[in-house]
């Protein structure tokens, strides 16, 4: 039951020909002379993949319409199961956008392969976002994204269900302990009622849990797996446990239905899931008012969330690039990121932006997304991300729905994601 938010969907595993194909799209670059004041007339394609936050890109691409006459920005909105897919194409054959919205897994190879250009000129003051998400789109000591707005993980709970049940709500400092004798308490079998669902969910649960318990998915440098660490083990075990103990539906089970979908009617008490969640419980008639946010519970080594978020990238070989990499920067500045905030859509990476998104929904503790900024750790990549997380999906798979040992499952996990490290290395 492979999962991905929309936040990192694309990751697929990426042939050698297309790895090809993006350096060759990269070895001619478009022209860094001019100015995003030049007299000339320039229209610049803007490539997004959600509907829910086209108006307010469209409102960025007007102000800086406003501030630069001579710029127009063209929005191009794509679906995200089709954004890779389409953008690998488009830049391959030299006519992708002038600037796009990249994500984590796929920064290091689109700069290794020169299509992105550094934005290390556009003075971007990196002392104003997440150090993590500065570093996560650094590449060979360049800024290569400009970063527009983060995701952090919490537990999102049904309180009419721990009403019924007379259960406490979750509250600061609870711990993994407490969630699992919670999740006991909420599980009701004759009603259909779960107290948690445990997904093979890796930004949502286990890239979570793993440094919970002192762990690393993959190390700083980017270099070495930490999937054959006892801690590592420790961190998928935790998830595990909740199924073993049938305070979480089966691995056959959120297969068939989605987890999601069986928090939104009332079937599972309580899901982690990212801050981009909020606004779709906002807007559900049907449980808007029956949710609420709580903070990750504690492990043996605290409460981290793995945090991701995606940048503004300028497209290296665009006509215009120096148009491009201004407008990169300015849809991720202080005026960009306070009518992301507006709209509740998603967390602004600027820093002192994003109580207006706390602020955009009240009646939850959305506060708990942000103060996860305090430990987060960055979300796991390497050159070429797609060569391990495929290894990553097909053998988790086997260990949730319980064909494969869990600790067998995580030393065969090592071992596969270490070689393909390796050979990054090597070319």
């Amino acid at each position: 039951m492979p999962h991905l938010s929309s936040r990192v969907r694309g990751i697929a595993a990426v042939s050698a020909a297309a790895v090809a194909a993006l350096a060759l799209a990269g070895c001619s670059g478009g022209s860094a002379g001019g100015s995003a004041d030049s007299s000339e007339k320039v229209t610049l394609t803007y490539a997004i993949w959600d509907q829910n936050q086209q108006p307010a890109m469209q409102k960025i691409a007007d102000a800086f319409h406003k501030e630069h006459p001579n710029v127009t920005i063209k929005i191009q909105l794509t679906p995200n199961k089709e954004y890779w897919t389409k953008l690998q194409t488009a830049v391959s054959g030299g006519s992708g956008p002038d600037v796009f919205w990249m994500n984590g897994p796929h920064i290091q190879l689109y700069a290794s392969n020169g299509v992105l250009a550094p934005l290390d000129d556009q003075k971007i003051d990196t002392a104003e976002y997440p150090k993590s998400l500065v570093d996560l789109y650094t590449y060979d000591g360049k800024i290569y994204g400009a970063p527009k707005d983060f995701d952090t993980v919490a537990v999102w709970y049904n309180k009419a269900l721990f009403d019924a049940a007379g259960v406490a709500y979750p509250k600061e400092g609870w711990t993994w302990e407490d969630m699992t004798a919670t999740a006991a308490k909420l599980t009701d079998k004759a009603k259909g009622v779960y107290g948690i669902a445990a997904p093979q969910y890796s930004q949502e649960n286990y890239y979570d849990s793993i440094p919970q318990a002192g762990g690393y998915v993959i190390s700083p440098d980017h270099k070495k797996t930490g999937y054959g660490s006892p801690e590592a083990l420790k961190g998928v075990q935790f998830w595990l446990d909740f199924i073993k103990a049938g305070s979480s539906p089966t691995a056959q089970q959120m297969t068939d239905t989605a987890p999601e979908d069986m928090f939104l009617s009332g079937k599972v008490a309580m899901l982690q899931t990212g801050s981009w969640s909020a606004i779709g419980y906002a807007q559900n008639p049907d449980i808007a008012d029956k949710v609420n946010v709580a903070p990750l519970p504690q492990g043996p080594d605290g409460n981290q969330s793995v945090i991701h978020g995606l940048a503004n990238v300028a497209n290296a070989k665009s006509p215009h690039v120096a148009q491009a990499k201004a407008f990169a920067a300015f849809a991720s500045g202080k005026q960009a990121s306070e009518i992301q905030a507006e709209t509740g859509t998603v967390i602004p990476a600027y820093n002192g932006t994003q109580d207006a998104w706390v602020k955009a929904m009240p009646q939850y503790d959305l506060h708990f997304y942000i103060d996860g900024l305090k430990d987060a750790v960055p979300y796991p990549v390497s050159k070429n991300t797609s060569t391990w997380t495929q290894f990553e999906t097909d053998i988790l798979s086997q260990v949730w729905a319980g064909t494969l040992p869990a600790e067998e499952g995580m030393k065969q996990l090592a071992d596969k994601m270490q070689a393909a490290l390796d050979a990054e290395q090597k070319k």
